[in-house]
């Protein structure tokens, strides 16, 4: 009986936990879909599978006649002289979200969460999240940027709810 009870109350201590909602994480207002076209360098990540040995990591976007995003993201897999791998998955905008939430496709039928978060006006460094909080790419246009820029996107990723001690910054052998 003793064991019954205890069974109990862990499968309803699971399926409170399983109602738990997350609160959206919200994207920028607007995104000019041609100014954010374009190379952007992954600089830290709480990577996916994929990433975890990417070196040189680099996502690039390119808006195409349907409204689609056509997307390369590639990297040497292991090490900067190692194997370039690329992926090309397609991003759909999402209507009325200003352009700054994409479902992102790499296999059909299924689609992910793809968030613009953060963006400065010059369109020069970006953050992208998803809702639940696993995965955040820090981008920007150059490979590299200064400790003070990283150090206040890191702090942006952490206000959003992001573990940091998750981030992994992405090597690039061609930095300054």
């Amino acid at each position: 009986m003793r064991i019954l009870k205890l069974l109990s109350g862990a499968l309803l201590l699971t399926s409170l936990a399983a109602c738990k909602t997350v609160e959206t994480l919200p994207a920028v207002d607007y995104v000019d879909l041609e100014r954010f076209m374009g190379d952007w360098h992954v600089i830290a990540n709480i990577p996916t599978f994929i990433e975890t040995q990417a070196y040189n990591p680099t996502e690039s976007y390119r808006l195409n006649q349907d409204g689609t995003v056509a997307t390369t993201f590639a990297f040497n897999k292991g090490g900067f002289d190692e194997e370039k791998k690329e992926y090309h998955p397609t991003g759909f905008i999402i209507e009325g979200s200003g352009n700054a939430v994409w479902d992102m496709q790499f296999l059909w039928p299924f689609k992910a969460d793809y968030r613009i978060v953060y963006l400065d006006d010059d369109y020069e460094k970006t953050i992208i999240g998803r809702n639940r909080r696993d995965y955040v790419w820090i981008m920007a246009r150059s490979p590299k940027i200064t400790k003070a820029e990283y150090d206040e996107l890191v702090a942006r990723v952490r206000a959003m709810g992001y573990s940091t001690e998750l981030l992994r910054k992405s090597p690039h052998d061609f930095e300054d």
